[in-house]
């Protein structure tokens, strides 16, 4: 996304009207009160240079502003975006991994209730978002929802886990976990997740940790 807004800006700016014969090379990023004089002063005639330097001059409070506003916004997309690349776990890397955390056990859960909700909620994609109808999203490689757990731009949100819904689509899952345990404290436990209560709770869960390397 940053890099497709980086190059409608290049591509905008670049495609400015103002040309002039006496002036050749690439095209450059115009710049707020900037003056081409020097460049211009060559083109002969103090008519035309200065109808072009008035040019100039005008096209570039006419681009300023925009360019702005499209740097500023790169800048808070760089900021929201996760910056890592998304994961796909295998079931016993993930198992792994939830275990270093800590979550074997945890509020009275096995492993296995853990990886088997991961797996119906996200297919162990840590980059999953699903986005609802009243412009929340659930996040990550749990489902997290922003309504009460995490801050996207939906304006007023509870935000409990204190961080950005980003910081749940980081592959190393440590924001996750964090805040999955968070969840967890609640009075309903793991069943605060739908997909745990449909295809996790109360069955056999062995086969999700079996011939797992721990």
């Amino acid at each position: 996304v940053v890099s497709a807004l980086w190059g409608a800006l290049l591509i905008r700016v670049h495609s400015s009207p103002v040309s002039s014969p006496s002036v050749s090379g690439p095209p450059r990023l115009v710049s707020c009160g900037s003056s081409q004089s020097s460049a211009l002063s060559q083109s002969g005639g103090s008519t035309s240079t200065t109808g072009i330097e008035a040019r100039s001059r005008a096209l570039g409070r006419r681009w300023c502003p925009a360019v702005i506003m499209l740097l500023a916004l790169v800048s808070l997309l760089s900021c929201l975006l996760p910056s890592s690349e998304a994961k796909v776990y295998s079931r016993c890397e993930l198992a792994r991994v939830l275990q270093d955390f800590g979550l074997d056990g945890y509020r009275g859960y096995s492993l296995a209730d853990w990886v088997c909700l991961a797996y119906f909620a996200s297919g162990f994609n840590t980059a999953a978002v699903d986005h609802e109808a009243d412009g929340s999203t659930n996040n990550g490689i749990f489902q997290i929802s922003s309504r009460r757990w995490c801050r996207n731009l939906t304006p007023n949100a509870p935000n409990m886990c204190r961080m950005y819904c980003s910081d749940l689509l980081n592959p190393n899952l440590k924001d996750t976990v964090i805040c999955a345990m968070k969840i967890t404290q609640e009075p309903q436990g793991l069943g605060y997740w739908e997909a745990w209560r449909h295809h996790c709770q109360g069955k056999d869960l062995t086969d999700w940790v079996d011939g797992c390397d721990f």
